[in-house]
């Protein structure tokens, strides 16, 4: 029989749950968007300053107007319906600038995106892409519905981030 003095059996303990709890931090939960989700993507004529300028631009009138009306909807079949009806306003406000556009509603193709320590697998999406000119520049796109969208702009923390996801994701399970 091995005997163990009681200062050694506080070392061991220690250790062991200095391991568990290195594992436990590194197995982060993987937050997944759920299959029922909305993307809404913008992508700039190119990558020249002023068409991503306008990228930006066109991204803030064309989410918050959408956000207004997603907002209030409580599924994904109440999100469609509501964008479905609305893509005209999106129309109107992309009518204001003086490019050649183009709005797409169904599945469309989306990179791989790693925002804030969260991966976000490329793929065929349902999504509102909207291309401005040749679409050769960098894009930006978010989740319209769940509404992921405005987390994007939120100062906050990674993990803070990660919990509202959460959260909102969670809500319309």
């Amino acid at each position: 029989m091995i005997y163990l003095g009681e200062a050694m059996k506080k070392v061991i303990i220690g250790l062991f749950l200095i391991v568990v709890t290195c594992v436990m931090i590194n197995e982060k939960e993987a937050i997944l968007i759920p299959d029922e989700a909305i993307r809404l993507r913008i992508i700039a004529n190119s990558n020249e300053f002023n068409d991503q300028a306008l990228k930006l631009e066109v991204k803030t009138e064309v989410e918050k107007e959408l956000y207004n009306l997603v907002s209030d909807a409580t599924n994904i079949d109440d999100a469609r319906i509501i964008i479905k009806n609305n893509l005209e306003k999106v129309d109107n406000i992309l009518k204001k600038y003086d490019v050649q556009y183009s709005i797409n509603y169904g599945n469309n193709y989306f990179p791989e995106k790693n925002f804030k320590g969260i991966e976000y697998a490329a793929g065929d999406y349902e999504s509102l892409v909207i291309t401005i000119g040749s679409g050769l520049g960098e894009n930006w796109w978010c989740v319209l519905f769940p509404p992921l969208c405005l987390l994007d702009e939120a100062n906050y923390s990674d993990v803070e981030y990660e919990f509202m996801i959460h959260k909102i994701i969670n809500k319309f399970k």
